[in-house]
């Protein structure tokens, strides 16, 4: 079986979103897919999933949360009045707040209702208006969605204190518009120039032409991360992208993220998807027989 289209419910990877709902299969293995999902979790007595080999055990209202190329599993969930929203990692990746969003919150993969009651009940109300719109089945329809979807992000980024109190929410807006966009031309640059000879970020501090300790203070709180911890991210995104061809190996893989060695890019992907590089490309690609 192709586990890239499980899920898929016609996501035909042009959309930018997809939403379903009523589906009675009550588990499926793990898998991956290069978009993401948002599950407003039904009413049931079970409803288990796994999301990078943590398990969590979901109340009706709670969402979980799966990033683009996660692997996840659902392991017992009664899912026939769940929402599933889908939503396109270009999308995500065209706009800036909605990448820094993405990235800030990529380990936090459930919000639970009982400690977040405000916060929750505001996403499920958007989440019905997604849910009214696309069944209506309008030809704006998807516009309209992805409309919803940021309006989604933003609600969550506005409770980020929640989420990461040592981070002051503040700080990520009070920088002058011009140098956060010397930061925007520099992530920019970085993800066209994986490969660079020098992609340090005393480099990127010159390219953005401020010191290398305000570079570091103001990348953190524009990216929800370090400096370090987002160029490893980044490349591990286009290293997913590229395990999915059959055509590469491994080391090939590694090199064309701008990893250094097949070591490196071995370590950095089992410590954020807690499972190996070709263990992850079987969970896509099966064997050929």
């Amino acid at each position: 079986m192709d586990f890239s289209q499980y899920e898929n419910f016609g996501f035909d990877r042009v959309s930018a979103f997809n939403l379903s709902t009523g589906d009675k299969d009550r588990s499926y293995q793990a898998h991956w897919h290069p978009y993401g999902e948002i599950v407003l979790v039904g009413p049931g007595k079970t409803n288990v999933f796994m999301v990078n080999q943590h398990t969590y055990e979901l109340a009706e209202g709670d969402f979980l949360l799966v990033w683009p190329m996660e692997v996840h599993a659902i392991i017992d969930a009664d899912r026939e009045e769940s929402l599933v929203i889908q939503f396109s990692n270009a999308f995500m990746n065209s706009l800036f707040d909605l990448q820094r969003i993405m990235h800030f919150y990529r380990n936090l993969h459930v919000l639970c209702i009982h400690t977040h009651p405000q916060l929750v009940s505001g996403l499920r109300g958007i989440a019905d208006r997604m849910k009214e719109i696309f069944l209506a089945a309008g030809p704006d329809r998807e516009l309209r969605c992805c409309m919803l979807l940021m309006e989604f992000m933003l609600t969550l980024d506005e409770h980020r204190e929640e989420f990461a109190p040592e981070i002051r929410r503040g700080d990520a807006y009070s920088y002058a518009d011009t140098v956060t966009r010397r930061i925007i031309k520099v992530t920019d640059y970085i993800k066209s120039n994986l490969t660079a000879d020098d992609l340090s970020q005393g480099a990127m501090a010159r390219m953005a032409g401020i010191s290398k300790d305000y570079f570091s203070r103001i990348f953190r709180n524009v990216t929800g991360m370090n400096y370090s911890k987002w160029l490893n991210m980044i490349r591990l995104e286009r290293a997913t992208e590229l395990l999915a061809s059959r055509e590469l190996t491994l080391t090939e893989i590694a090199m064309r993220s701008g990893f250094q060695s097949i070591s490196s890019f071995n370590r950095v992907f089992r410590e954020e998807k807690h499972i190996a590089p070709g263990e992850y490309r079987a969970l896509f690609m099966p064997p050929q027989g």
